[in-house]
């Protein structure tokens, strides 16, 4: 692969190299570069150094500018304020390097692989069986498919696990009522796979509620049928792979829709650790990490206290010997550290579950399981809030359904789409599947694009609005660009270096030139929001390109259209590449 260096790496080494040769009392020195309204970079470091070495700032910044290569990268220094540098670059320098990202022959526009990859287990779309999706289930899915995809381009080798729900108390229930009503579990007809799966569950799941919860009998015959299947009784076990595997039918309808890909070997849910959870209790007891408290097996933390002032605990083991989902998460960590050698477990989680995880880390630090070499975060995520910033629910005061809500999201953008299918000659077939990928990017960019540990509200008119801060926004720049090379004729897009570049010209390189330097920053913080940021910019660049550059203008002379087929296409290429990172779809005609 060809790793293309940025123009600001390559910088920022001239300016390091200068200050070693000008002040070599100074030791390794950073020149605090950034990006500057002023010039194309400012270096603010020398101010620092002239404290440390009681010189004059100005002085000391003379003596770098002295010794900074000429040619080539730097095409004009200014000192000004108290030793700050004021650096632009020469319009050939970005030219060649955007010319160097374009040439990559595997794809990645010049972006390295990172040096230090390890190996990420990350925890994300956690639906639980035998139950709706509902928007609450929509972060962690859409948050930890982006950052999957992110890691891995970064050069990370990422596992993925899908710890869904399928253990627990009410399945005693679901399966005893499954028994004495064999058919329950019959689709009807008329539906989807997916929408008959979930309809069935629904009616068995509330059928069997209401039965639980009205006879005393039933509600026995339930708590024995759990006592079952934890012992592994062969017909409960049997019965329950039925629901878990109508379940995943629906889960994988759900997914599809989102237009994101759940694999079954990556669902490892809280019944694939339960041949560990006996041997994680003991190792804790006896280390003394968990004690015993009251009958239960719990750990305490100086800093975890109730209302009252008493030490909070975490409950791996119950009273009655059942085990908390505290055993379940520990013995995910010990099998993800110890059987598939993470160096990082990320859990793409509720903010609200913070507390719990907290204690679930410093737990598995106690035992050993994680340490200096081994680390564990949790990405926490906000609320989805309806307009009036009140949790997400229908006018019912229920939740809404994840699939009412993408179907909405399609349905609204279809229609956006449709508006505008006749100025570019889409097909029938074209405006759906557009409306399709509209819509879906919408509500992933909505997302994306605010802070993982902010609420934000949903709102479908602003989230395919063709302005603004919005996915279409940028699907429709790509689709434009899409359009100039269609219409381009017999030109072509190739660098011209020798070209001296308008103001838009070079505001958009410099951009561009920024792409790889933003996927490591988002990959090392876990933070989306800042790629779907640099990519809004990218648009906001091209449209300031298109108002001051025309690209296909009979003035223009063959090497500037050549030149300027060249910027938007290489924007085209980082605009799909960032995007797809997203998961969300590019549209060649929108």
């Amino acid at each position: 692969m060809a790793s293309v260096p940025s123009l600001a790496s390559t910088l920022q080494q001239q300016l390091a190299d200068a200050l070693t040769a000008a002040l070599p009392d100074a030791g390794a020195a950073d020149p605090l570069l950034r990006r500057s309204d002023r010039a194309d970079f400012q270096a603010n470091g020398i101010l620092a150094l002239a404290k440390k070495l009681k010189g004059n700032p100005r002085e000391l910044a003379a003596q770098v500018t002295a010794a900074l290569p000429a040619g080539g990268l730097i095409k004009d220094i200014e000192v000004s304020g108290p030793g700050f540098l004021n650096i632009t670059l020469t319009d050939r320098a970005i030219v060649e390097t955007l010319a160097a990202r374009a040439a990559d022959g595997e794809g990645r526009l010049g972006v390295p692989l990172k040096d230090d990859a390890g190996t990420t287990v990350i925890d994300y779309a956690q639906p639980n069986v035998a139950k709706e999706m509902h928007v609450g289930h929509l972060r962690s899915a859409v948050i930890g498919d982006a950052v999957v995809k992110i890691l891995e381009f970064t050069g990370e080798n990422v596992v993925r696990r899908h710890h869904i729900g399928d253990w627990g108390t009410q399945f005693g229930m679901l399966i005893q009522y499954l028994i004495e009503h064999p058919g329950a579990l019959k689709h009807e007809g008329g539906a989807s796979d997916g929408e008959a799966a979930m309809s069935t569950l629904n009616r068995v799941y509330k059928e069997s509620r209401v039965l639980f919860d009205s006879d005393e009998e039933f509600k026995a015959r339930s708590r024995d049928r759990v006592v079952a299947l934890q012992a592994g009784d062969p017909e409960t076990l049997e019965l329950w792979h039925r629901f878990v595997d109508e379940s995943k039918i629906y889960f994988h309808s759900v997914f599809d829709k989102l237009d994101m890909v759940i694999d079954d070997p990556d669902i490892v849910g809280e019944s694939g650790y339960n041949d560990m959870l006996e041997e994680t209790c003991r190792i804790l007891e006896e280390t003394g990490v968990a004690v015993r408290s009251e009958g239960a097996l719990c750990v305490f933390f100086d800093d975890v206290k109730g209302p009252d002032g008493n030490k909070v605990p975490l409950i791996v083991k119950k009273t009655n010997g059942g085990y908390g989902y505290a055993a379940t998460d520990l013995s995910a960590v010990r099998n993800r550290v110890q059987d598939l050698k993470a160096d990082t477990l990320l859990y793409v989680v509720d903010a609200r579950q913070s507390l719990h995880f907290k204690m679930v880390f410093e737990t598995a630090r106690r035992a050993g399981w994680l340490s200096d070499d081994v680390k564990a975060v949790q990405l926490a995520f906000g609320t989805v809030l309806g307009k009036d910033g009140k949790p997400f629910k229908t006018r019912e005061g229920e939740t809404v359904r994840l699939e009412d809500l993408l179907d909405e999201a399609v349905t609204r953008a279809t229609a956006v789409v449709r508006d505008k299918a006749d100025k570019v000659g889409l097909s029938e077939e074209e405006i759906v599947e557009n409306g399709r990928y509209v819509g879906i990017g919408a509500v992933k960019y909505a997302d994306l694009s605010t802070s993982a540990v902010r609420d934000y509200k949903f709102d479908l008119d602003q989230m395919v609005a063709l302005h603004g801060d919005t996915s279409v926004y940028l699907q429709y720049a790509y689709a434009r660009i899409q359009s100039i090379l269609r219409k381009a004729g017999d030109a072509v897009p190739a660098a011209h270096p020798e070209l001296e570049l308008a103001p838009a010209e070079r505001a958009l390189g410099l951009h561009l030139d920024q792409f790889g330097e933003v996927l490591a920053e988002v990959g090392a913080g876990y933070e989306p929001h800042k790629l779907a940021a640099y990519l809004y910019q990218l648009a906001s660049h091209l449209t300031t390109f298109y108002d001051q550059c025309q690209v296909l203008s009979p003035d223009n002379a063959p090497e500037v259209v050549e030149n300027r087929l060249f910027l938007v296409e290489l924007t085209a290429r980082t605009l799909h590449q960032g995007m797809a990172l997203l998961g969300i779809r590019t549209p060649e005609r929108l």
